[in-house]
């Protein structure tokens, strides 16, 4: 008897830091979770942050088409390579493995990128720019995946919500770090592109940073993972079965982008030339966007979870941020800060709404390909949309740049109504209360049951 008394004492009793079903454990595995992508998101604004330096003749030297170019060479691998790198997460690296070699190639990336400012080269900066999206992009689908793959349910909105938070506050930092580093590196070098190039290469830390935090989250996975656990097997022709809420969400999700990243890439001289800013002015401006998204993404996610109706919240977003840029392009009188507060809102409440419904519109097993056919587009629109608004800021003609950023708004807002019709139509679980949501994931998990592939390690 005493034998077989010990077990169980340890089976009612197990150890927090080891046990992949206790609070304990998930909370420090979304905090190194939500770090995952830190650096990438840091280093990705770099040439927002100094847009001044890149276009100084004393410096880089840049033209406004040149220099969208950073931003569209970072998009153009990931028409492709987001949906591959979310196929090879689910058929043939894994999460864990596949999280790891993209995180290399976003430390390899920002590494040439610099490389090719030191040398005065723009073809390496792009080059740089290339390998570095190849990453970065891919990174995200894992971080998805990642998430999806440990929480569920009432917690994956406030998930999503911190994990845009934490990618965010790297943005910020990056905003209001770089400009200060590039003038402390001109204390030792005074020959521009070279004090610029330095600054880059210190910025790549913040990647070798995150690389830590992806070696880390894959050892608490790998140690959460049930032994012996079935894998559904998945197609490319998968994708072509995916519902027409997914295909909603993908247009949403590329439009609404659209009209927030190219919009911080280029404001700094649109607040400056319309508004009247000083730099400094303009750079805190800038990075309100990202500043708010740092606590409101999170507290979003957490009403949404209590809540639910996911669409309608996406919905909100798509009105609030169609009017901001309404405001900023065709009311100057009034001060940018309210448009540019309201963006940084409508970013902040899409951010935690849009994500998590991949989850409930696609199957476990294909949720790393839903993210990245659904990032591939994505950065097939931001390649489109830089190099349409480098052409057009090339004449500084500033009401045609937001009357493009409220055209792509005012189609998503659009998708946005027609994924609550359809998904009322199909009764699906993309606009439904909390209480019918949680009817929903017992029924579901209850078949999973059935199925015999219930995986008790990621239960919430």
């Amino acid at each position: 008897m005493p034998e077989d008394t010990e077990p169980l004492v340890e089976e009612k009793i197990p150890c927090c830091s080891t046990n992949p079903r206790s609070t304990a454990y998930k909370v420090v595995g979304c905090c190194f979770l939500c770090l995952l992508s830190f650096g990438s998101y840091f280093c990705y604004d770099n040439p927002a942050a100094l847009h001044s330096q890149f276009t100084d003749p004393n410096v880089m030297g840049l033209t406004e088409s040149q220099y969208m170019g950073l931003y569209a060479w970072y998009s153009w691998p990931n028409v492709v390579l987001s949906f591959v790198g979310g196929y090879l997460i689910d058929k043939v690296l894994g999460v864990r493995l596949g999280a790891g070699i993209f995180s290399l190639f976003v430390i390899c990336g920002q590494f040439v990128f610099a490389a090719g400012v030191f040398s005065d080269l723009l073809w390496l900066c792009y080059v740089g720019r290339f390998i570095f999206g190849i990453g970065g992009e891919s990174l995200a689908v894992a971080q998805n995946t990642y998430t999806c793959r440990w929480f569920s349910g009432s917690t994956l909105n406030l998930v999503f919500g911190l994990q845009l938070s934490m990618a965010r506050i790297g943005s910020t930092v990056n905003m209001n770090v770089m400009v200060p580093l590039y003038n402390k590196c001109m204390d030792f070098m005074t020959f521009g592109n070279r004090t610029l190039g330095m600054a880059l290469l210190i910025a790549a830390s913040t990647c070798v940073f995150s690389f830590i935090c992806t070696a880390v989250i894959a050892a608490m996975d790998r140690n959460a993972e049930k032994q012996g656990a079935i894998e559904a097997k998945i197609s490319l022709m998968d994708v072509f079965k995916f519902p027409a809420q997914f295909w909603l969400v993908t247009i949403i999700c590329v439009l609404f982008y659209a009209s927030v990243f190219p919009f911080v890439a280029i404001a700094l001289p649109y607040y400056q030339s319309v508004f009247g800013l000083s730099p400094t002015e303009a750079a805190a401006l800038n990075s309100i966007i990202y500043i708010m998204s740092a606590p409101l993404a999170p507290t979003f996610g957490l009403i949404i979870d209590i809540v639910g109706f996911n669409a309608s919240w996406v919905f909100l977003a798509n009105v609030i941020v169609l009017t901001c840029h309404l405001l900023l392009g065709y009311v100057t009188s009034l001060t940018p800060w309210v448009g540019v507060v309201g963006i940084g809102i409508g970013y902040s409440m899409l951010a935690s709404s849009l994500w998590p419904m991949v989850s409930l519109l696609v199957q476990k097993h294909q949720i790393g390909t839903a993210y990245g056919f659904m990032q591939s587009w994505q950065n097939l629109g931001l390649a489109l949309v830089s190099i349409a608004i480098g052409a057009i800021a090339k004449n500084q003609i500033w009401k045609q740049i937001e009357g493009f950023f409220f055209a792509c708004v005012a189609v998503s807002a659009a998708a946005a109504l027609a994924l609550i019709i359809v998904d009322r139509v199909k009764k699906g679980k993309c606009n439904v209360n909390k209480i019918k949501m949680r009817r929903l994931e017992r029924e579901a998990a209850d078949q999973d049951l059935l199925d015999g592939e219930d995986n008790p390690a990621y239960e919430d």
